[in-house]
């Protein structure tokens, strides 16, 4: 592996970390309140909406890095 490659991989594994990370606090909040997005309160909602924004744009972080990884193969 190249070393563009290698540091193309390492964004790709930290883009795909911070993604998880997210959808993992959306998991929780969301938990915190049976599973329902209804049950939430209106600060917990725009809390929720900011996560799913950032969540969002981390999984297309990670598909564009994904992509720019399988074209160099």
């Amino acid at each position: 592996m190249n070393d563009d490659t290698q540091k193309k991989a390492q964004l790709y594994e930290r883009a795909v970390l911070d993604y998880e990370k997210l959808h993992e606090e959306i998991i929780l909040l969301l938990g915190s309140r049976g599973g329902r997005v209804d049950s939430l309160s209106d600060e917990e909602f725009a809390h929720y909406r900011e996560l799913a924004d950032l969540r969002d744009l981390a999984y297309n972080k990670m598909k564009t890095l994904e992509k720019g990884l399988l074209d160099d193969n």
